[in-house]
């Protein structure tokens, strides 16, 4: 048997989550109500209603959003900034070695979710005893890593754009020394990591397409025929499949030229 679904996002840059309809009348960009495992949450529907096989795992969309719930969704980001203060004053007064990087309020403000980070294990047991008190909801620490925090926090990537995880991205995308690499670039750490110190998301984008390219590609220092006579490569333009190739004479480089890669031709 199927049911409608339909897939919630509680925020611009979090993954989206399948509900069933419950035989609302639901459309794109509709505010909604559901209850997931933190609790109360408000979200935005971000796709029309299709049908899928029921296998008894999807919760079910409460209710359509009343203005009510959407007033005390901006009310809940108000109360967060100042929280956050409060937080940071409170850990500071237990002299805990953990930075807070975010607080999440559920839509009723029964459960409060702190996102902290920290080199070691913390002992923040009455850090949670004052906080409980004090916001009067249950208080859900939990300690994220540094890719987590860039993410939440956002910024600007050495590219002098918005962080792409903080932007668009609703998983992390595999990236690894081998694609810089394959890609030419330097393997200097500041040139190629993001702001949470990690390998830049973005290193996997153009992956596939310079993978491929480099193995139609002369290997530099290798002898090749071109227009011009034979010489050896010095350089390989993945992007634009280009080759730069040198010519020597009696041991002294005469020049260097660069051709299109169907120009050229390996020497055997």
């Amino acid at each position: 048997m199927q049911i409608e679904k339909v897939d919630v996002q509680f925020s611009k840059d979090s993954k989206p989550y399948s509900f069933s309809v419950n035989n609302l009348k639901l459309k794109k960009g509709d505010n909604v109500v559901v209850e997931t495992a933190r609790g109360l949450e408000l979200g935005v529907v971000c796709n029309d209603p299709s049908f899928v096989e029921n296998d008894g795992e999807l919760k079910a969309v409460l209710r359509i959003a009343t203005q009510k719930d959407i007033e005390n969704k901006q009310e809940n980001l108000l109360k967060q900034k100042e929280g956050k203060r409060i937080t940071e004053e409170v850990v500071k007064k237990y002299n805990l070695d953990m930075k807070i990087v975010s607080l999440e309020y559920t839509l009723d403000r029964s459960r409060l979710l702190i996102n902290f980070t920290s080199e070691d294990r913390v002992d923040f047991r009455e850090l949670v005893k004052e906080l409980a008190t004090t916001f009067k909801s249950r208080i859900e620490l939990r300690q994220i890593g540094s890719r987590d925090e860039a993410k939440v926090v956002g910024g600007l990537g050495p590219c002098g754009r918005q962080c792409c995880c903080n932007l668009f991205l609703n998983e992390y995308e595999h990236s690894s020394i081998k694609m810089a690499k394959v890609q030419n670039l330097s393997l200097n750490p500041t040139k190629i990591s993001g702001l949470c110190g990690r390998l830049m998301c973005c290193l996997g984008y153009e992956n596939e397409y310079y993978s491929e390219t480099a193995k139609l590609m002369p290997k530099v220092n290798s002898m090749v025929k071109t227009p011009d006579g034979q010489g050896t490569v010095v350089y390989n333009n993945l992007l634009e499949k280009k080759v730069q190739v040198k010519f020597v004479k009696d041991g002294i480089v005469q020049e260097v030229k660069e051709y299109d890669l169907s120009e050229i031709k390996p020497v055997k």
